[in-house]
Formats: structure tokens, C-alpha cells, sequence
């Protein structure tokens, strides 16, 4: 398969904080199908560590966040019908898995988000951008198809008017744009501000509320019996005593994990 996938995504931890870094410089962080089935392995790793509470996609040397697939092994493949349902299926599966990762997700973009590679972006809960980020998806330049999970993504980010002007025409927004679109939520150096944010609230609403947001957008419109029992165990929670009694006692709350 190419490039040894634990060498070109990795996890690093540090403290609650765990980073999954893209580390494939010399082919602009382009995803390869050993990368696309490493990834929910990752996943599975930061999700099995009781400290970790954010969960940080980007590159391992700054640059290109993700330039997409590789269209090098695309073409080596493209005959292949075996391999093509293949990598559709980690391609697939990589992005549902991100998208409904329990824990907060940040994609830090520092250069070029391109193709699956904003699809990366895309499936994190935010992005922050660098002055030097360029997001575009351009499967139409190729004669290729988006997946429909990863345009639902979009749509539910910018709208439909915006989602077809960048599927349609292929074309690159700059990190301004990216985020008057509203594709970007944060334009910084880095993404140490938003993540201290993160880890200053309880983990427990957060966690929950992302729940909650990921029903809404995959269509719910009214509490069912999970969402009354989710809304309701907060109140008999280790962080609803912590966050009250600070609030009382004039204080920052220090939720654990």
C-alpha cells in the first residue's frame, strides 16, 4: 500500500490534548487508503484514553493540512474494482467516524485543505485557519464525484448556495473567505486559544452537546426519551456540583475528565 500508514498519521497525547498528525510532507499530506484505515484506529486510541477531552487534526510540520487523495495510487488503481470499493469504504468509514467522534474535535489548517482533505477539516467539529489556509474541493476538476456524507458536511457548514459555487466550480477560498463562508470559525496562528477554551468547560456538557448537535443535523427536530434522560443525569452530575459551587464561591470551575 505505499507509504507505511503509522508513519505518515500518528498520535501524539499531551495531557488531555491529543493530536493526530498528518505526516507526509513530501506528497503534500495526501491520504493514502493505509491512511484512510489507519485513521479510525486513532480514533480508537484517543477515545480509549481516560485523560484525553479535545482531539486536534493537522499537520505534522505545518504546510499543507491535506492536499486529498493520492491521485498517484488513484491512478496506479484505477482498473481495479476490488481496490476502488476499498478505498471508498475507509474513505467512507474514516469520515463517519470523525464526524461522530465523542470527544471535541479541531482541525488546525496552516496551508492547503483540499479535496478529502477538507473533507478531513470538514468532519471536525471546528476549524481554525492560518492567513496562509486554502480550502477547496475539486473533484469537478477531475471528473470525479464528492461522497454524499462529505456534501452534507459542507451544506450543513455553508449552505446550499455556497456548497454548490465550491463544488460546481472547484475553486480555492482563502482563510478571509473560508470564513465569512463560513467554512473557518477561527482565524489564528494556532490552536492553543480555542482548545484552553475547551478544556476550561466540563467535558461532560460538552460531550453531550455534541451529541445533540449531531442529532439535530442528521435530522432531529424533538427531545425523545435519550435526549430527556442526557438533559436530566447533568443535574446529578460530579460537573453540575463543581460548576454551581464555583459559580457560588466566585471561582473558575475545575471540571476532571
Amino acid at each position: 500500500m505505499g507509504d507505511d500508514a503509522g508513519t505518515t498519521l500518528r498520535l501524539e497525547r499531551d495531557g488531555a490534548v491529543a493530536r493526530l498528525l498528518i505526516d507526509r510532507a513530501d506528497k503534500r499530506n495526501a491520504f493514502n487508503i493505509a491512511m484512510w484505515q489507519r485513521l479510525p484506529e486513532l480514533l480508537a486510541e484517543a477515545d480509549a484514553d481516560p485523560a484525553c477531552r479535545v482531539l486536534v487534526v493537522k499537520s505534522a510540520s505545518g504546510g499543507a493540512f491535506c492536499a486529498g487523495a493520492d491521485i498517484a495510487e488513484l491512478l496506479a488503481n484505477k482498473d481495479d474494482a476490488a481496490w476502488r470499493a476499498a478505498n471508498q469504504q475507509a474513505i467512507n468509514r474514516a469520515q463517519f467516524e470523525l464526524t461522530r467522534f465523542r470527544l471535541p474535535t479541531v482541525a488546525m489548517v496552516e496551508g492547503d485543505c483540499v479535496g478529502g482533505g477538507c473533507g478531513i477539516a470538514l468532519a471536525c467539529d471546528m476549524r481554525v485557519a492560518t492567513p496562509a489556509a486554502r480550502f477547496g474541493i475539486t473533484p469537478a476538476r477531475l471528473g470525479l464525484v464528492y461522497p454524499l456524507h462529505d456534501v452534507k458536511l459542507l451544506v450543513d457548514l455553508v449552505g446550499p448556495g455556497q456548497a454548490r459555487r465550491m463544488l460546481f466550480t472547484g475553486m480555492l477560498l482563502g482563510a478571509e473567505e473560508a470564513r465569512s463562508v463560513g467554512l473557518v470559525e477561527e482565524l489564528a496562528d494556532g490552536e492553543d486559544a480555542l482548545v484552553a477554551q475547551l478544556l476550561a468547560v466540563s467535558p461532560f456538557s460538552t460531550q453531550a452537546i455534541k451529541g445533540f448537535v449531531r442529532n439535530v443535523l442528521d435530522g432531529q427536530v424533538a427531545d425523545d426519551a435519550e435526549s430527556l434522560r442526557v438533559f436530566a443525569s447533568a443535574f446529578e452530575g460530579a460537573d453540575f456540583r463543581e460548576g454551581t459551587t464555583a459559580f457560588v464561591e466566585k471561582r473558575k470551575p475545575v471540571f476532571g475528565s
